[in-house]
């Protein structure tokens, strides 16, 4: 079932608001891997771990370092299978005092707020801080507990 075109304004504007909150986050959510990768990742994945299971059959009949390699062969080839693969197709940004997002060697910044300036950022503090302050006004407010 297709979204309608008020829908989808309203998930563009959402996509838009995490981009800007949290760059990390969305890279993350956005897919950077290339097409296809994750399959061929995870079929050499499953080609690794069938040959370590033939090393570890064999170094029962014959060596138990033959053995120890075909067990070492297959934890690398689940732990490949199972990363993602991938690199980000861009940078992560790096946020300045302003509120403005940075890429990593350009000059160029994207306002994090709507407007063709950039924003004061209205968040001071760490996490933890914003937090207890918010809890400050809610109590003083007689909206707390």
């Amino acid at each position: 079932m297709a979204l309608s075109e008020r829908e989808r304004q309203m998930l563009e504007e959402m996509e838009e608001a995490i981009r800007a909150e949290d760059p990390r986050f969305a890279s993350q959510m956005n897919g950077v891997r290339g097409p296809g990768g994750d399959r061929r990742r995870m079929a050499l994945g499953i080609v690794g771990a069938l040959a370590g299971l033939g090393l570890v059959l064999l170094g029962i009949n014959t060596s138990i370092w033959v053995g120890v390699a075909g067990f070492a062969l297959i934890v690398a080839a689940v732990a490949l299978a199972l990363t993602p693969g991938g690199r980000p197709t861009h940078g992560l940004g790096l946020v300045g005092d302003d509120g403005s997002v940075r890429r990593p060697g350009t000059g160029h910044q994207r306002p994090r707020a709507k407007g063709g300036k950039a924003a004061k950022a209205t968040r001071q503090g760490t996490f933890m801080q914003r937090l207890e302050q918010r809890w400050d006004e809610r109590r003083s407010n007689g909206q707390g507990w």
